[in-house]
């Protein structure tokens, strides 16, 4: 059941507050109540509830800001929300479009206690107790535990290279990206190993000359993504974790695959891969070997980082910079749970983390309560 902001006033309080609407905060919403903690806005004094609080206006989660020609034949494969089996859908519908409507029928179908539009900009920890305080820009929760699963999307990587602000042709990340037809007859420098550095390039290498920069060489793998290769991989990225380091994008763990897209780019010589330059000019680019490339427009496809910001009062970052966990728990504060980060960045992984999340705050909350009352 969604709520608009008209129903938030300070001081609310919740057992357990879920920061993010997008798949892993509605798995974490879904388990919540099957293990029957009630909604904190229709039964704010019941002894267990939770409220999930989303930045986004509408259901959909980070999916809703995906590139206009990214259509469903081209993601990387969507799993099911929990209990809830998707519809057909067809191939040819944008991304932005199809995701988003099946987010919305299931939380309808669940009616999860979901705030929107409401962006958290601090957790606390309280001045007396054992509570946190999660603030808002919609006023203030109180609550036992959190599960953070809000994603990477409001946090792009931005490089910085000499020269960048005298450039006076178009720069924009892949957050601001929409379509190839933008860039029709001209020379675009796409930045970025990533998937969607792949898609984009191979998307505008179709009506403009692209160069395309890396700051490592491409590793490309032949044959599919099986479940042994993924399972490699998350324990790869649960080993990082868990060591404390932190941890680089999926794909820096598992290479490129030889999609259909990227076989077209290939075909249409768009995967010559350039070091990357060394400084940007009014009106190009100075490439590594000192001579100059002409470009009208950087497209800066180089990724996201969790977005944690809000989390720093806590101080659960390490010397390296990394947040040791165990599981979905913050290693020395068990209190809060990481969904969707780490392991869990898939969109299998962020299912199996939100139940994860659930299964694990229920048995800290219960020895709480035992150990309170043992003490009493």
């Amino acid at each position: 059941m969604q709520f608009g902001v008209g129903d938030i006033s300070p001081g609310r309080r919740a057992t357990v507050v879920v920061i993010g609407g997008g798949q892993a905060g509605l798995s974490a919403g879904y388990h919540l109540q099957r293990k029957e903690f009630a909604s904190a806005l229709e039964h704010p004094e019941a002894e267990q509830s939770f409220v999930v609080l989303d930045a986004g206006q509408a259901p959909g989660g980070a999916w809703r800001h995906r590139w206009e020609s990214l259509r469903m034949a081209t993601v990387n494969g969507i799993f099911d929300l929990p209990g809830f089996t998707q519809p057909p859908v067809d191939p040819d519908e944008p991304s932005r479009v199809a995701v988003p409507r099946y987010f919305r029928a299931f939380e309808e179908a669940t009616e999860l206690p979901i705030l929107r539009p409401v962006t958290v900009t601090a957790v606390r920890r309280a001045d007396h107790g054992e509570d946190l305080v999660v603030e808002t820009d919609r006023g203030a929760w109180t609550t036992r535990a959190i599960i953070n699963a809000n994603g990477t999307w409001t946090n792009p990587v931005l490089p910085h290279y000499p020269g960048q602000e005298t450039f006076t042709g178009t720069q924009l990340h892949t957050r601001d990206y929409v379509s190839a037809e933008r860039f029709a007859g001209s020379r675009v420098a796409v930045v970025g190993g990533g998937i969607s550095a792949l898609q984009q390039l191979e998307e505008i290498s179709r009506v403009a000359t692209t160069f395309w920069y890396t700051r490592r060489e491409p590793v490309f793998r032949e044959g599919e993504f099986d479940r042994d290769v993924g399972r490699q991989v998350v324990a790869q990225v649960a080993a990082d974790v868990e060591a404390g380091r932190p941890t680089g994008s999926i794909v820096s763990y598992t290479g490129l695959a030889w999609t259909p897209y990227a076989r077209a780019a290939e075909r249409r010589g768009a995967l010559q891969r350039r070091p990357m330059f060394t400084a940007i000019e009014p009106a190009g680019l100075r490439e590594a070997d000192g001579t100059f490339t002409p470009v009208d427009a950087i497209l800066w496809a180089t990724g996201f980082r969790p977005a944690l910001a809000h989390l720093d009062p806590l101080g659960l970052r390490n010397e390296l910079g990394g947040i040791r966990m165990r599981g979905t728990q913050v290693v020395g504060e068990p209190r809060v749970h990481l969904v969707g980060f780490g392991p869990s960045q898939s969109t299998v992984g962020a299912n199996r983390a939100g139940r994860d999340a659930a299964n694990a705050l229920v048995r800290h909350l219960r020895q709480q309560d035992l150990a309170g009352a043992s003490a009493r």
